[in-house]
């Protein structure tokens, strides 16, 4: 059993009423004077159902068993993504809906973990911080510092994020996956 709320991240599996659910989306709030919660968006690992819960401060939750194993991202088409395991070169297909938190940071031959319960692959787990280059944003003006301001940039995924005024297209840059938020010029 767990009772920690931040452990609710995208990727995780918990188990509610011996089901096991897939959290989709996550948010932590806390109020004035209030317990802290959090929010999230859950989906049925066995049928797709989806749930939406509030966890509170002090409530007891306990993740399912799951393996995890390397796979390498091929491509997508309009309902699934298909992934290829690394140790045994078997392909395999996730809903979108099930990775809609991690497609905007999937590039084709990415490794990422890939999130197994009972042999049936539900999920995948980036790695915390990856490099994107940088396909489109205004040009850097000399005098532009990295304690300046910032910019919308576009990602050669299509992710669109904050970045320093200094950078440019054709910069490789390093986003955090979890916040999708500029960490440093790669």
């Amino acid at each position: 059993m767990a009772d920690n709320l931040t452990d609710l991240k995208m990727g995780k599996v918990v188990k509610l009423n011996g089901d096991p659910y897939l959290i989709v989306w996550s948010e932590f709030n806390r109020k004035q004077q209030r317990k802290p919660v959090m929010k999230t968006k859950l989906k049925n690992v066995k049928n797709g159902a989806a749930l939406d819960k509030t966890f509170l401060a002090g409530e007891s939750f306990e993740f399912a068993d799951i393996q995890r194993k390397k796979c390498q991202y091929l491509y997508k088409t309009d309902e699934e993504a298909y992934f290829m395991n690394e140790e045994t070169y078997e392909q395999f297909e996730i809903p979108l809906d099930f990775i809609e938190g991690s497609l905007p940071f999937l590039i084709d031959g990415t490794t990422i973990d890939g999130v197994f319960y009972e042999g049936k692959v539900i999920s995948v787990e980036l790695p915390p911080k990856m490099v994107f280059e940088v396909i489109q944003t205004m040009p850097g003006v000399k005098g532009d510092t990295a304690s300046g301001g910032s910019k919308p940039a576009t990602l050669e995924t299509g992710l669109v994020v904050k970045v320093p005024l200094f950078i440019n297209e054709g910069d490789k840059v390093r986003v955090n996956t979890e916040s999708a938020e500029y960490v440093e010029r790669a």
